[in-house]
């Protein structure tokens, strides 16, 4: 599954804020933050496992999810990458319409 479908849902993002903020959380812990279904929550985080965000270890009968770190630096490399050819487009359309100025001054 794409993390970025993954993440297309705020509540799915929410997930990924709270354990952020709070680190290792039992699912449990992440139902009490919302107030649907401990089984929507459980469908959701199933989402951001499938997409490699999260990662679950079993203690007993407890669930403990955390944050994939791998999986969220691709994101953010991913996210550096795009804006630095988008700044780089930007760059060049600011040097030919500052191109275009100088031609249009000379002219006058």
């Amino acid at each position: 599954m794409d993390a970025f479908y993954a993440l297309a849902e705020p509540r799915r993002r929410r997930i990924m804020e709270i354990l952020a903020g709070k680190g290792r959380l039992s699912a449990t812990d992440i139902y009490s933050n919302f107030d649907i279904s401990p089984q929507a929550i459980s469908q959701h985080l199933k989402v951001l496992l499938d997409s490699k965000l999260l990662r679950m270890e079993k203690r007993a009968q407890q669930h403990i999810y955390e944050i994939n770190p791998d999986s969220v630096m691709r994101i953010g490399e991913w996210s550096r990458e795009t804006l630095r050819m988008w700044n780089g487009r930007l760059d060049r359309l600011d040097r030919v319409l500052e191109d275009e100025k100088k031609k249009s001054a000379k002219k006058r």
